[in-house]
């Protein structure tokens, strides 16, 4: 199994990225795991009480659990997939099963800071988008699909992503093979990147 990790700051374009990837390869032979939903549960915090944690922080995360799914996948195993809700700020009822595929791609703003994690990437990719388009994007994604509204969204920019960012998730670029420096019909990087996946993928089979 391949298995892809790619980071960068909150509203990048990781999934598009992703989704170019997709476009290029057999999609019916990749997974896609998400860091969102494997924020750390928290039943015994009221719901505003979750709404006021930092969750730009690596310890927001279920890395344990994370690293667990990517190993036991590339083992062959089956996964419960946590399902997260971002209105309620904590995992739902729901899980997916995922069965294990020839790719795996791991996406979110803090995959690339956990050295464990990182060692189960054959391909680390960082988006790297200017900090104002990155801003625009979570304005608009948390008003439209999160329910939050400009001034909770602008607080917590302030409070807790930017400097996050500053700290964890831009120093994690040090750590990829391939660094995206834009999304702007950047379609050079995508090809370099999946003739790289394919690449990676004839040396594994070979």
């Amino acid at each position: 199994m391949l298995t892809i990790g790619i980071a960068g700051g909150t509203g990048s374009g990781k999934t598009t990225v992703v989704n170019n990837i997709l476009k290029q390869l057999d999609s019916n032979n990749v997974n896609v795991l998400t860091q969102d939903n494997y924020y750390h549960y928290n039943p015994e915090l009221s719901f505003d009480e979750r709404e006021l944690l930092n969750y730009d922080h690596p310890r927001a995360i279920d890395f344990d659990l994370l690293i667990e799914h990517v190993k036991k996948l590339k083992s062959g195993q089956a996964i419960e997939e946590p399902i997260y809700s971002f209105i309620t700020h904590s995992r739902t009822e729901d899980i997916t099963i995922i069965q294990p595929k020839e790719i795996l791609i791991v996406e979110g703003i803090l995959v690339l800071t956990n050295p464990e994690l990182r060692k189960q990437f054959d391909v680390k990719v960082y988006v790297n988008v200017d900090s104002d388009e990155r801003l625009i994007r979570r304005i608009r994604r948390d008003i439209q699909e999160r329910g939050r509204d400009l001034e909770e969204i602008l607080r917590r920019y302030q409070s807790t992503l930017k400097p996050m960012h500053e700290e964890f998730i831009q120093p994690s670029m040090a750590y990829a093979d391939i660094i995206i420096p834009t999304l702007k019909k950047n379609t050079v990087a995508i090809d370099v990147l999946s003739t790289v996946i394919q690449n990676t993928l004839k040396n594994h089979s070979s």
